[in-house]
């Protein structure tokens, strides 16, 4: 028993060590966005190779784990909740890389500076990178009631990827040669809508494991 104790701290600290890049990731992903910073978006897409290769040792541990040590009771739906949050930590690092990717595979894209601040990239941004903060302060406290705020947080998102929808609208009907530039950044805004959204899986594993409650599919406290 001593030995499991042992591999679930060991496991604890790789899942908080790729939180805590993965949020950096998102971080300078957002800021090389909002800067055209081409030089950031390359250090994030030379990082994501570390993001991969967190996901599969996880992944191999919790197997591990399972195979050898049959857990049970909290201790096993750490373990499972732990294969989830990795999962999507792995994706929100994708989504990341992808933002940052656009401004290596598009460098000549640019766009108004006022056109960013009335669609509110840098809110959405931040209010993401709150997101996985409170997931991580969430995990690492084992308090569901940081994790429940992460759902009303994603609302938020939500309600800021809608707003910029409109504001592009309007900007490609007065400026139809800007079309394809606003089209990329749009994408942006959607990857962050999608961040939210595994954010909110995060916040749902964090529920199963401290509480044993499956909110899947159902209402969210």
């Amino acid at each position: 028993m001593r030995h499991l104790e042992q591999e679930l701290t060991a496991l604890r600290q790789d899942v908080i060590d790729m939180w805590r890049l993965v949020i950096s990731q998102v971080g300078k992903s957002g800021e090389a966005i909002l800067s055209f910073d081409k030089d950031l978006a390359m250090q994030v897409s030379m990082r994501e190779k570390k993001v991969d290769a967190y996901e599969l040792k996880i992944d191999n541990f919790c197997e591990n784990i399972i195979a050898l040590h049959q857990p049970v009771a909290i201790d096993l739906r750490f373990v499972l909740a732990v294969l989830k949050i990795n999962a999507n930590l792995e994706r929100i690092g994708d989504f990341a890389n992808s933002i940052a990717r656009l401004l290596i595979t598009h460098p000549s894209i640019s766009l108004d500076a006022d056109l960013i601040t009335q669609a509110n990239l840098r809110e959405m941004v931040e209010e993401v990178k709150k997101m996985l903060v409170h997931g991580l302060e969430a995990f690492e406290n084992e308090k569901t009631s940081i994790a429940a705020s992460i759902f009303s947080e994603d609302s938020v998102v939500d309600e800021l990827n809608d707003r910029a929808a409109h504001v592009f609208a309007k900007y490609i009907e007065a400026n139809p040669d800007r079309a394809y530039e606003c089209l990329h950044l749009i994408s942006v805004f959607r990857k962050l809508e999608r961040l939210g959204d595994h954010c909110s899986n995060i916040a749902e594993e964090i529920f199963f494991y401290l509480d044993a409650k499956i909110l899947k599919h159902s209402p969210k406290i």
